[in-house]
């Protein structure tokens, strides 16, 4: 063999190398890639279904319970537009508290109920992911425009 075709094999080689590899790297990269969603585009259905992703807004006060096991826990997060029920088996954060935000990691079961597997509570009081505070701005801003038109018992709509 020539030392110009070594030469020609050897980059090729290195090339290939390079190939499978960044192949790989972008195969777990996106196999680790959780996206964030609100309750309001959960129930709309653009979340992913046999895949892991986060939920976030603020745990409706009165519906943290407890199972008897003491590690089960159901409550339901909320943006305030729409309501997602959470199952987690596991222990909580110790900010973990109605009214408060959380984040949870987990997927969606086939009942609509979201099973996570991962529960992150809020940091301080100022705290609040952006993601959770950007859902929770769009939620109210949406929920004012709504409130606008408003039904009178007799049926007829009338606008404040």
């Amino acid at each position: 063999m020539k030392p110009r075709h070594k030469r020609f094999a050897f980059i090729g080689l290195g090339l290939l190398v390079l190939g499978v590899a960044t192949v790989l790297i972008l195969n777990a990269f996106q196999s680790n890639l959780v996206f964030f969603f609100t309750p309001t585009q959960v129930v709309s259905g653009e979340a992913p279904h046999g895949r892991s992703f986060r939920i976030g807004g603020m745990v409706e006060d009165g519906s943290l319970v407890r199972e008897s096991d003491g590690l089960t826990v159901h409550f339901i997060v909320t943006d305030t537009a729409k309501r997602l029920p959470v199952t987690y088996k596991g222990i909580l954060p110790d900010l973990f508290k109605e009214g408060k935000g959380a984040v949870a990691q987990g997927q969606l079961g086939v009942d609509g109920t979201f099973l996570a597997s991962e529960v992150l509570a809020k940091h301080d009081e100022n705290y609040m992911p952006p993601e959770v505070a950007d859902a929770l701005a769009k939620a109210k801003a949406s929920g004012a425009q709504q409130s606008k038109s408003l039904v009178v018992p007799d049926g007829r709509k009338g606008s404040l």
